[in-house]
This record gives structure tokens, sequence and C-alpha cells, in this order.
């Protein structure tokens, strides 16, 4: 079944740097070669990187989208200082394959028993994580990190996402301010189960929420949506900490924020689903000291084309087992609109079955 979103984007001719400019301007700040950044004094220069990840989130739920039930000012924050991506999606809409996706900027059909949910991540597949940990980053991660598996069967003896941290502030607290940090900001909200009727006790209004098309519109959907909600908005107070302590530390200027989730929501043709509910997902991105602010993009990205714009971004070469594409010449182009024309199409792939493509101008191929 094909179903249509059409909708006009806005194009411009792409102004931005090229990759090999980028990486020559990051070589010059360092003093040393793009390849391999020496640690030490000159590390100061590379950004840190703080990655803020819900779990199960579609990308109409934040009020930055328009949603009038949800207030995410954290998120919003990230978007107004930055760039909101209005067609970001997951490449996998479960969460064990969307994370490994994410850590290894690879495609999800590359990555073999990844691919498969409550499964593991082989340890030959290297990840954005180890690479910047292995040229002088600190990594941490609080909370819902990869997940769900087992990592010893892939050869796997620690979390991917890096270090168990009890919160942000506890990660940021232990390290040295001249060590340029990479921290995975997880969560399980707003995963299921929900508090019942948590949403109306709040005092959020059921006839102000937007009930997704394909759902019954009744107070039954309307007051679970409602709880959802509340766990959206407790996602985002933990971002909204995390930011502060950065502005408070003056290390907000050189930090690259993504906030985003790992695929859709937990509900009826959404998670586990090729559907929009199910894969595409809310994403702002923000480095202050780089990227031009208060921009909507239109561009179709995908998560794992994170991994290799935090190695580009810190000075380092990007794997050729890297497949996804480098975000860097679109967040630091200044345009908004469709900014890369070649950026017309995503592709998520749940568990074992084929791609689907999901093509230009807003048209979104789905599974039957």
């Amino acid at each position: 079944m094909r179903i249509q979103c059409t909708g006009p984007s806005e194009r411009h001719t792409p102004r931005t740097r090229s990759r090999r400019s980028f990486l020559g301007l990051s070589a010059v700040a360092l003093g040393t070669s793009a390849a391999r950044p020496v640690v030490g004094q000159q590390a100061v220069a590379r950004p840190n990187v703080l990655f803020c990840i819900s779990d199960d989130q579609s990308w109409l739920h934040t009020s930055a989208m328009g949603d009038p039930a949800v207030k995410t000012p954290a998120f919003d924050r990230v978007a107004a200082n930055g760039v909101l991506f209005g067609r970001a999606f997951c490449d996998a809409p479960t969460c064990g394959p969307s994370r490994s996706a994410i850590l290894t900027g690879q495609a999800i059909w590359r990555l073999e028993e990844a691919g498969n949910i409550h499964s593991t991540l082989p340890s030959k597949f290297e990840t954005y994580t180890a690479i910047l940990e292995g040229a002088g980053y600190r990594t941490g991660h609080t909370s819902k990190g990869w997940a769900p598996g087992r990592l010893e069967p892939g050869g796997r003896t620690r979390n991917p996402a890096g270090d168990s941290f009890a919160s942000f502030e506890e990660f940021f607290r232990q390290g040295p301010t001249d060590q340029p940090f990479c921290f995975w900001l997880g969560s399980r909200d707003p995963h299921r189960p929900y508090d019942l009727g948590s949403g109306a006790r709040s005092g959020k209004v059921p006839g102000e929420v937007v009930v997704p098309p394909h759902l019954p519109d009744d107070p039954v959907t309307r007051n679970d949506i409602l709880d959802y909600f509340v766990e959206v908005e407790r996602f985002d107070s933990k971002v909204a900490a995390a930011l502060d302590l950065l502005e408070h530390s003056g290390q907000m200027e050189n930090t690259i924020v993504v906030v985003t989730s790992d695929h859709g929501m937990p509900f009826p043709r959404a998670k586990a689903s090729l559907y929009d509910y199910g894969s595409r997902v809310p994403l702002a991105v923000c480095w202050p000291r780089a990227v031009p602010a208060g921009r909507s993009v239109e561009d179709f990205v995908s998560l794992s084309d994170l991994a290799p714009t935090f190695l580009e971004a810190a000075g380092l070469g990007v794997p050729a087992e890297m497949t996804a594409r480098s975000l860097l010449p679109v967040l630091t182009s200044g345009y908004s609109g469709q900014v890369d024309a070649s950026r017309d199409a995503a592709y998520i792939i749940h568990c074992d079955g084929a791609p689907r493509r999901v093509p230009s101008r807003g048209q979104a191929a789905l599974a039957p």
C-alpha cells in the first residue's frame, strides 16, 4: 500500500563547505592531521557531543512541531539554536536495530544479527563512540544505551554507548574540563507501560490531543496519548537539565547537541512498522560555534547519518564501512528548506523484511 504525504519543499542551491574543506578547517584548529587528532591541550578545539535519545517518540510530538498538547521546551531550545529536521527517519522501527545503526553509521541490513531486536551487535562493527574514545574523547551513557539484547555473544564486554553513569551530571562532574566528551543521554521514556491517567492528573486536556488518523478517536485513545505525553515531557526535562549544565559551565558553545528518538510511538501502526508513525522521528541539532541557528530543514535524513557527522566534526576520518552520510554540509550551510537535493530518500527496514524507499517530496512508500 502506498500513501501520499505531499507538501511543498522550499529548495535552495546548496552553499556548503565540502567535506575536504571542513576537515581542513578542523585540522588547522587542532594543529594536527585530520585523521587522528592528538590528545592534550589542543583537544579542547574538538567539539563535545551530547546525544539525547528518547525511547519510542514519533516526529510530530514536540511543541516545536506544533503539537498543542505536549510541551518540550528543551527540544524547542535546541531547534531554535540550531536546525529542526522535518524529515528524519530511524533506520529500523525497533530499539536494538535502530540503535545499532546509529552507533555504526551503517545501513541496518549490513549489520547481520544486529538487524533483529533482542539480539546482539557484533564487535566487528566499529562504532563512532569507540573511534572517538580512541582519539581521546571521554565516553559514557545513562539509562538506555544499546538495548535490548545481549552483547556478550557478539564479542563485546560493555555497552557500545560507553560506560554507564547515573546521570549526565555525574559523568560531567567526574571528567577533566580540557578533555572532549561524547555522552549518550538515554531514557526509557516514553516506552510503555504508562501510569494510567497520569496525563489527565497533570492537567492535560483530552480535547487538545491530535489523534493520528489511523487510530480510533475516542476517550481511551486520547487519554492514552496524554499519558504518553507525560513521559515525553519527562525525557525533555532531563535534556533541559543537561543543557543548563552545559550553559553554566561554559561548554555549550562547542558542544554538538542532538535530540531525537530511536523510532516512533508505541501504538498500533506505529512502532515496529514502516509507516511514518513508526519510522519518522523528531530531530533537532545545535552546535553554536559552527551551525547557524533558527532553521528548519526538509532534507530526508537517517539517524545513521549522525555517526559520520560526529566523526567529521571531531576532525576524524570516517571509515569506509560507514555507509551513512555526514550532515555537516547541511548543518553548516545556513539554509532552510531542502538544502541538498540529493537527500531525497530514506531507507528503513524492519527485521528480515525488504527495505522500503521513501521517495522525494514527502511521498512515503509504506509496508502493506
